[in-house]
């Protein structure tokens, strides 16, 4: 298996991506390459300085040098059209389906939007997608659940949320595990009348869906509280979602343990190893990264600010994206849900 890596993307590039990738070789088959998308002498001097076979032992590595880095203030469109040789541009290009020397997945902790573009600009939609996705695992108390959509597509239509419900049932299926997923969709209330008149469209093609436990709309609340394991938002409401969760999230526990520390020193170093083991839980890091579902290929968005242990969990979860074929189950699954035509 050959796994992509933008080298260049993300807050903390290209160092903690380098580190992440250099992680991951031994835990990677003997037969698969990591593909290092980036500057090549700053890629070749990092392999030098660390004292790494590129034959192995574990992964091998071929190095592809690009001139050019699309950065996180970059108009999308624009950069991917004037970046060719930018890191995200090239190594979308060498998982799309006709490179000779194809990448069976890609990944980046760069500009999501860039990565979005380049995806479907080089690596084509699948042929029963209208709109490409991108799907996060979000730890809850109950336990994971599936938010799509997290940024790729903020103006959806009907049809696009239709779609988001069988990708999100098919992911939930294959990678987290979950025989039946509840599907739902995120709406301001409950009751059948709440939402938008797109919102209810979309609802109506996710109940006539085959083989989907659509269960209907969830308030925000309910996300957390373990309602549901499939949610279906726009990408701007997922995307501040998650946005939020995190730093929610992160808040409190600093609190948490600034109070415990103020009040009780002692108790504090015994809760420790707790905080941390729930930390651990509820970290993204773990996931690695997010999955752009619905293009012909395997594509993996990271966190902008992914550390090492991000990027190696991002492509040893990669491989399993490509391992439980889940495009092809996408793919059929969507032919009953198309745009109506004009």
């Amino acid at each position: 298996m050959r796994i992509g890596v933008d080298i260049m993307g993300g807050d903390n590039a290209p160092d903690e991506i380098l580190k992440g990738a250099f992680a991951a070789l031994p835990k990677l088959p003997a037969e698969d390459t990591l593909v290092l998308f980036g500057k090549g002498d700053l890629i070749e001097e990092a392999i030098k300085d660390r004292s790494i076979a590129k034959n192995g032992p574990g992964a091998k590595i071929e190095v592809v040098h690009c001139s050019e880095v699309i950065e996180m203030d970059d108009v999308p469109v624009e950069a991917v059209r004037s970046k060719r040789d930018s890191s995200i541009s090239r190594a979308a290009e060498y998982a799309g389906p006709k490179h000779p020397n194809r990448c069976d997945a890609w990944i980046s902790a760069g500009n999501t939007g860039a990565c979005v573009t380049a995806s479907q600009m080089y690596m084509r939609r699948l042929p029963n997608v209208i709109r490409p996705g991108i799907a996060v695992t979000i730890p809850t108390f109950a336990g994971p659940i599936v938010l799509i959509d997290v940024g790729a597509n903020i103006q959806p239509k009907p049809v696009h949320l239709a779609q988001y419900g069988i990708m999100g049932d098919a992911y939930a299926r294959a990678i987290l595990g979950i025989k039946n997923p509840r599907v739902a969709m995120m709406n301001v209330g409950g009751e059948e009348q709440k939402g938008t008149s797109d919102m209810k469209i979309a609802r109506d093609l996710l109940r006539g869906a085959d083989n989907l436990n659509f269960i209907g709309y969830v308030e925000g609340r309910g996300v957390f509280d373990g309602e549901a394991d499939v949610v279906i938002t726009d990408g701007v409401v997922g995307n501040v979602m998650i946005k939020l969760a995190e730093g929610l999230s992160k808040g409190l526990f600093q609190a948490i343990a600034h109070q415990v520390l103020e009040t009780d020193p002692e108790l504090a170093v015994r809760l420790e190893p707790v905080v941390k083991a729930i930390w651990a839980k509820h970290d993204y890091h773990e996931y690695g990264g997010a999955p752009l579902l619905g293009v012909n290929g395997i594509c993996l968005i990271s966190h902008g600010s992914s550390v090492a242990r991000t990027m190696m969990n991002a492509i040893l979860r990669s491989r399993q994206f490509v391992l439980c074929g889940i495009n092809d189950i996408i793919n059929t699954r969507l032919e009953t849900i198309q745009e109506p035509s004009a």
